[in-house]
């Protein structure tokens, strides 16, 4: 039987990989952006996924946290931005930016530390070891 909630755990553990190699590279920080709220998005199903709620196919961050309970108030300016830089990428004449243009370095840095964070919080309150979902 697929546990759906490990899939997902497996997809944004990919999601999180991949920032750690392209973090530093100040010309793709909108990139960085898009696979940070991916692997947020992924984290967030596979919580709803594991207490048997359903999994919406949508893509706003916020939308997701509010299901699942989770108190990340201190993020939701980080979230915002998350959810505007992931619409906007999808559209070539935008790219994922900021009112003042692409995300910083360090913006960058705090997305993809945020969608760490919040990774290791969900496989922590499933009782999963993140380091075992890198063996497929």
């Amino acid at each position: 039987m697929v546990r759906m909630h490990i899939e997902w755990l497996k997809a944004a553990i990919d999601d999180l990989i991949l920032l750690s190699e392209i973090e530093n590279n100040e010309h793709i920080t909108n990139l960085i952006a898009f696979h940070a709220h991916q692997a947020v998005e992924k984290s967030l199903k596979a919580l709803l996924e594991f207490k048997a709620q359903e999994v919406p196919k949508i893509h706003k961050l916020q939308t997701l946290i509010d299901r699942t309970e989770l108190n990340r108030e201190d993020d939701e300016e980080l979230i915002q931005l998350l959810d505007s830089l992931y619409i906007e990428s999808r559209y070539p004449g935008d790219m994922g930016l900021l009112p003042h243009g692409k995300p910083t370095l360090e913006d960058a840095r705090e997305f993809h530390a945020f969608a760490r964070d919040l990774f290791e919080q969900v496989c922590d309150l499933l009782e999963i070891d993140k380091d075992a979902l890198r063996e497929k």
